[in-house]
Order: structure tokens, then C-alpha cells, then sequence
């Protein structure tokens, strides 16, 4: 019910072309439902981890980035309060009929005024989005929803799920540690995505380099929404860093000259694919 009420509250106010927008809700005895608009084309999950041979393409992927980029900044930066989202996953993105992405399911979302924290220590979300800091102490700022969004970029790009198992020796693999594998063996590009057979190079570099930095482990080191999306339209260009940035830690005092961001515990884990 907490859930459910969160999410009508939030919901209700939010206007967004790149949010699901609330028509209305409906509680019936135990039953409890909420009423959005149709997306005929289902969650963005399911398009890019089907069996199917047939995909969404580069540019419609690439879209749909910029798209959920700009209803985040929105969340975080625009909207007269501060919305922390708290589990964003390609499950949670909505396709409509010109396959435009839409951020959905607002029902472990937080609400807090601008320059100020939000006050949770329930940890929230779902295993492979969860920032490092989250993890440890449970407490949901604008920067572990930019991790989540990291990886969520990895995701599409790659159309791997964020921890997979190793097939020579069955030891789950974090997308994040893959590609920064691949980057440090001379090729980030071969992590795209092999459905994908005519992409932009120089698109999927930049979403492949700005995903690893969003999911930074250090989260001063992630950019802040309104930046990522300056980078995305290529209206700022994003920084020259190797893959060695991105193992550093919070204690190393190197990581401070590349900080790119801006000025009881419960648990509530959701599962890598389908919603909660």
C-alpha cells in the first residue's frame, strides 16, 4: 500500500514526453491497480533479451538513451522537487508505438526539496543497477540513480543483462567489469551488442565510455543528469580518461582531480528481469 501510494502521489504531478504518464487507479478490495497509458510495444527488457533474431536498431537504442537521459534530468533537476527513482532497469522502460522510451514505475521512488538529502536508509532496487555506496550504507541519492543508469546504458548497448553467468565457469560476470575488460584489451567496440549490425561507431563509444562513467564506484566521479545528457547531445564533449580511472577508489587522491559531478536498514531487492 506504502508503495502504491508513493507512486500515485509522484506520478500524479510528473509531465513528461520520456515518463509513463498516470491516468488513474483503481483499489478493489485487496486488488490494487494503476492505469497508464498503452505501450504497445511492452519493456524495453523484453525487446533486447529475446530469442528473437529481430531487434531494436542502433538509432532507435540510441534514442531511447537520450530519451530516459532527459526524463532523469527532469527527475533530478527540473521538477520542483528532487525525485529519486530508486530502481531504474531496461524492465522498467516502456516502449510506445514509435519506440520511444519511457521511464515507468515510480513505487520505491523518494521525493525531497532541492539542496537538500533525502532522508531513507531503506535500500531499494535490483542486484546489478545497485551503486557500491548504496549497498553499503542504504541511502539513495541523484548518484545512484546515475549508477543504475550507467549500467542501464551498458545494457542497451551491449544487450547483455547487468550480472552474467561466465559460461567456461559459471561465475557471474558484472556487465561494468566485461566491458572494462574488453576496453583495457584494446576493443571497447566489441562489447556492442552482435545483433547490431550497422551502428555509429562514434555513438556507441561515447555510450559505452559515459555508461562505465556514470557507474563510476566512486560516486563524486559520476556526472550529474544534466551533464550526461550535454554529453549525449554532444553539446559538451565527454573528458579523455583510460580505463585505470575507473578503478579507483574513494581513497585515492588522483580520482579528485577527474570529479565530473555536480554542486535501521530494510531491503527491498527486486530481481534482475521482469518488474517487482
Amino acid at each position: 500500500m506504502k508503495e502504491f501510494i508513493a507512486e500515485i502521489t509522484i506520478l500524479g504531478h510528473l509531465r513528461h514526453r520520456n515518463l509513463v504518464q498516470l491516468l488513474g487507479y483503481s483499489r478493489h478490495k485487496s486488488e490494487l491497480l494503476l492505469v497508464y497509458d498503452y505501450m504497445p510495444n511492452g519493456s524495453l527488457d523484453r525487446v533486447l533479451h529475446s530469442q528473437d533474431k529481430q531487434t531494436v536498431g542502433w538509432v532507435q537504442r540510441f534514442n531511447i538513451i537520450k530519451g530516459i537521459a532527459s526524463g532523469l534530468c527532469y527527475l533530478h533537476e527540473d521538477w520542483e522537487k528532487v525525485v529519486i527513482h530508486r530502481d531504474i532497469k531496461a524492465s522498467n522502460v516502456l516502449l510506445d508505438n514509435e519506440m520511444n522510451g519511457r521511464l515507468g514505475d515510480f513505487g520505491l521512488a523518494r521525493l525531497h526539496n532541492h539542496g537538500t538529502d533525502a532522508h531513507t536508509t531503506h535500500l531499494a532496487g535490483t542486484w546489478g543497477y545497485i551503486a557500491p555506496e548504496l549497498a553499503r550504507l542504504g541511502r539513495a541519492t541523484k548518484a545512484t540513480d546515475v549508477f543504475a543508469f550507467g549500467v542501464f546504458m551498458l545494457e542497451v548497448a551491449c544487450g547483455r543483462r547487468p550480472i552474467q553467468v561466465n559460461d567456461s565457469d559459471g561465475d557471474p560476470v558484472l556487465l561494468t567489469d566485461w566491458v572494462v575488460d574488453a576496453w583495457e584489451s584494446g576493443s571497447i567496440l566489441r562489447t556492442v551488442d552482435p545483433k547490431l549490425e550497422d551502428y555509429v561507431r562514434e555513438e556507441a563509444e561515447l555510450v559505452l565510455k559515459l555508461g562505465l562513467l556514470c557507474s563510476h564506484p566512486v560516486q563524486s566521479a559520476r556526472p550529474c543528469m544534466r551533464l550526461v545528457m550535454q554529453y549525449l547531445v554532444r553539446d559538451v564533449l565527454l573528458p579523455d580518461f583510460q580505463p585505470c580511472f575507473l578503478n579507483l577508489t574513494s581513497r585515492d587522491e588522483e580520482f579528485g582531480q577527474h570529479i565530473l559531478s555536480c554542486p535501521s536498514v530494510a531491503t527491498t531487492i527486486t530481481g534482475l528481469s521482469g518488474g517487482r
